[in-house]
């Protein structure tokens, strides 16, 4: 199970677009077989860089509203946002130095 706190299309605003640090979403499904792969690694991310940006979770199948916004057709997906705004965008379950360093701005 997951560290990162899960956000619905409810909270999405609230603790993404609003939160004063940067904030790492993990769109993902509970039968993707790669977002089960991405948890872990995401879960390091947000202990190792607690101070720097918060993970979040949106299951796309109970949140659809915030899927669709953002054009999730492909999971699992991780964005970054920072400052109310999208900053980068990663398709796929990739090994954490990838994450480390396309988040590089962003876990200083």
């Amino acid at each position: 199970m997951s560290n990162a706190k899960a956000v619905t299309d409810d909270t999405f605003q609230s603790e993404v677009i609003d939160s004063e640090k940067p904030v790492i979403v993990d769109f993902w499904a509970e039968w993707c077989g790669p977002c089960r792969k991405l948890g872990p690694i995401l879960d390091d991310i947000s202990v190792q860089y607690a101070d720097k940006v918060q993970v979040v979770k949106v299951d796309v199948d109970e949140n659809p509203a915030v899927a669709a916004e953002y054009g999730i057709t492909s999971i699992p997906a991780v964005f970054l946002f920072a400052n109310g705004e999208l900053k980068n965008t990663v398709i796929g379950a990739k090994p954490k130095p990838f994450f480390e360093q396309e988040f590089a701005d962003y876990l200083k």
